[in-house]
């Protein structure tokens, strides 16, 4: 397995004015990671997104720091139309494409809005997102992309759920980014979770977070709560309650190869937290 990081991690201090997003390549190649991964893209001034992901590109090829994925939002089950919402999806491919990023996450959804008033649950949103996310790869596959969704936004977030999801698109070009933290947001035990997930992996994002029973005190500012209502809060890879090095193991007997990338998302500082968590993530993968 090789280690990556996601631009996400980096977002307070891409906000500060640190760097931008083409600055961020090289930050990451000298902090020594082995690849970049994008979330969304943030052209500067009066260059268009297309332009400015060849720019990635030949930055990224010159430094020699491959960019991994590229991660965006959807919502396949609330969009005004589900022909329409795949159509923008691949536009998004397009632009992975234009990366070189060998693989693109898309969200399935967060969910019905109506649920409480209609009863609608997982099981009657299934075919919808199956039909959306199988006409994205389908396309993705013609572009050399392969496609996934993370488990991610409470309620296609569950390990089996996510599964499901995968056995029901039946492509092999399609998978999961398996983001070893958050199944904690649906109480879903990591490495149980991971252990599900992990022959479907295209893609793994390394999480952390630290957690609090939700039978306590409101912790405050920073924590928010899981769907049963525990709290939790980022965390610095390796200094959470994610059994990170178990995961890895769990991926590793699975036979993932690829990418893990850190993306963090705690109170810390950017720099000095991402560098803590390199050093981890590397100490987990030498012990696999």
């Amino acid at each position: 397995m090789k280690t990556c990081v996601s631009s996400y991690s980096f977002n307070r201090y891409l906000s500060s004015g640190g760097t931008d997003q083409l600055g961020l390549i090289r930050l990451v190649k000298d902090m020594g990671f082995d690849a970049i991964e994008f979330t969304d893209l943030k052209p500067t001034s009066g260059i268009s997104e297309k332009d400015f992901a060849s720019v990635l590109r030949e930055e990224s090829e010159k430094l020699g720091l491959p960019i991994a994925s590229f991660t965006i939002g959807a919502d396949l089950l609330n969009a005004e139309s589900l022909e329409r919402e795949v159509e923008r999806l691949f536009g998004r491919v397009d632009i992975a494409k234009i990366l070189g990023a060998p693989c693109m996450r898309h969200d399935a959804t967060g969910g019905y809005k109506d649920a409480r008033k209609h009863y609608k649950t997982f099981d009657d949103a299934l075919p919808v997102l199956a039909d959306g996310c199988r006409k994205v790869t389908e396309y993705a596959k013609t572009q050399g992309v392969t496609t996934m969704v993370e488990n991610h936004g409470f309620f296609c977030q569950d390990s089996i759920r996510v599964e499901r999801l995968v056995s029901k698109v039946g492509s092999g070009n399609f998978g999961l980014l398996v983001d070893i933290g958050n199944f904690l947001c649906a109480d879903d035990p990591p490495d149980s979770a991971v252990g599900r997930t992990a022959p479907y992996a295209k893609h793994v994002h390394a999480k952390d977070f630290h957690i609090k029973s939700g039978t306590g005190d409101d912790p405050g500012r920073g924590w928010f709560r899981t769907r049963a209502g525990n709290y939790l809060r980022g965390a610095i890879l390796g200094h959470g309650n994610v059994p990170v090095g178990q995961c890895m193991f769990a991926l590793n007997k699975a036979g993932y190869e690829g990418y893990v990338s850190i993306e963090f998302e705690g109170m810390e500082d950017n720099l000095l937290s991402i560098e803590i968590g390199l050093e981890n993530l590397q100490r987990f993968i030498s012990l696999i």
